[in-house]
């Protein structure tokens, strides 16, 4: 039975799904255990290509041909250059979607039907057109496109009822980037922006790792005193930066974890209660607010005129 599959490049992490017919859509496991794969691409000497865990675990012994955070750069022209050859954000999210593609073709034993990929509701043609090209590069060609706003709408609409006229807020909270939008549905299973989206940059999941991080440090000081080009101590920082990660995802479920602390000389373990974290990133998420009543405004829709 033919499939049509979704890919969600993100700028920390990307996720895939497939839907045949009208039946639901059904998240791809694409890492070990996981839906998610982290959004990075190693290059190797002889030009092999390595993504998601498989390029982190080379960025312990060869960080300088990994690269990560270059979604948001994508219609950049300002190259990347990994071991002397330059390459450009939208090569290397092409790179990422291609290893997606693959991966969905070889367990489902056949090809899409089709291919949508999502993208920030304030890219312009450009951004679309540089993608596009880099995707055909790689025998991509025949992509469809979809904002992601539309898209988290459409998914909302599976299992809601929406009629035409249903106004909605996206609060997008990812991992580098704020984006805010407010859309209209249109009939048809359509939606229409309304207004401006709003981006508040350099603010997501990414910046609640490092808070976690950063307490765990000022919790065991014996880390500050490690030798930072002893291999050991990369793969330990390395480790350590994944349980942190680990420990935010787990708190949306937990009241409490424990964060394993395993280095050179240092064998220990860090909690971290809820209560702290939402502390420690209470500010960050307050900075929100105003932008999504930014792009409310610019749609000129007051907040108890919202359906979701």
């Amino acid at each position: 039975m033919s499939y049509w599959l979704g890919i969600d490049l993100g700028s920390t992490v990307t996720v895939a799904a497939v839907c045949w017919g009208a039946r639901p859509a059904e998240v791809v496991m694409l890492g070990s255990g996981s839906a998610a794969v982290p959004s990075a691409v190693f290059v190797g000497e002889q030009g092999q290509v390595e993504v998601g865990e498989a390029a982190l675990r080379q960025a312990v012994t060869d960080p300088d041909r990994v690269v990560r955070s270059f979604i948001g750069r994508i219609g950049d022209q300002v190259p990347m250059v990994i071991g002397g050859q330059a390459y450009t954000a939208a090569q290397l999210a092409a790179m990422l979607t291609r290893w997606v593609v693959d991966q969905v073709t070889s367990r489902l034993e056949g090809p899409a039907e089709g291919v949508v990929m999502t993208h920030p509701a304030t890219w312009g043609d450009y951004k679309r057109e540089v993608l596009a090209t880099s995707l055909a590069a790689v025998g991509l060609g025949e992509v469809r496109f979809c904002a992601e706003p539309q898209a988290a709408a459409a998914g909302y609409s599976a299992s809601q009822p929406v009629v035409s006229g249903h106004t909605t807020a996206v609060y997008d909270l990812g991992g580098t980037t704020f984006h805010a939008t407010v859309i209209r549905a249109s009939g048809a299973g359509g939606f229409t922006v309304l207004g401006r989206p709003q981006v508040l940059e350099q603010l997501g999941g990414a910046d609640f790792d490092d808070a976690v991080f950063g307490h765990v440090l000022g919790s065991v000081p014996g880390l500050a005193e490690l030798n930072p080009e002893d291999p050991a101590t990369l793969a330990a920082i390395a480790a350590l930066r994944r349980g942190c990660t680990e420990a935010t995802q787990a708190l949306s479920a937990d009241t409490e974890v424990t964060i394993p602390v395993t280095a050179p000389g240092i064998q220990t373990q860090v909690r971290l209660h809820r209560a702290e974290f939402d502390d420690m990133i209470r500010a960050q998420l307050a900075g929100t607010i105003p932008v999504l009543r930014r792009a409310l405004h610019t749609a000129a829709v007051q907040p108890h005129q919202l359906d979701a």
